[in-house]
């Protein structure tokens, strides 16, 4: 029987990669605040996906970004492009989520997208999914 360390990122990176196909439908649906929502969520389930391979469970946001920023980004292991990408997506979601008067352009959703495409990508191919 696999264990929980194995099974609990497999079903993270499951719920990013539904998270970033969500994402993808609300974009094309026009729905730009929905998709910058799950983009983001996408991200965070790959970065908890990572985070728990490697021994971590944080349940706050900001935990799990500073905790994958310390462990995976300020030693190299991914590139600091990808720190400001996490930041990006963040700001974006947080804007869209909480600020009543923020407009959201559809350029910046279409970068989140890809945004968190790349950090799921790299994390599967870090976890050797």
């Amino acid at each position: 029987m696999p264990e929980t360390k194995d099974i609990i990122p497999k079903l993270e990176i499951e719920k990013a990669r539904n998270a970033l196909d969500e994402a993808k439908i609300l974009f094309d649906s026009e729905k730009y605040y929905g998709a910058a929502n799950r983009s983001y969520y996408a991200a965070f389930h790959a970065m908890s996906a990572l985070l728990i391979h490697d021994g971590y469970s944080m349940k706050k946001h900001s935990g799990v970004i500073s905790k994958f920023r310390e462990l995976y980004i300020k030693t190299g292991i991914f590139e600091t492009e990808m720190s400001e990408q996490i930041a990006a997506l963040f700001k974006l979601r947080t804007e869209c989520d909480y600020d009543t008067f923020y407009v959201v352009a559809k350029s910046d959703v279409e970068e989140q997208l890809a945004n968190a495409e790349s950090i799921i990508t790299a994390i599967e191919i870090r976890l050797g999914i």
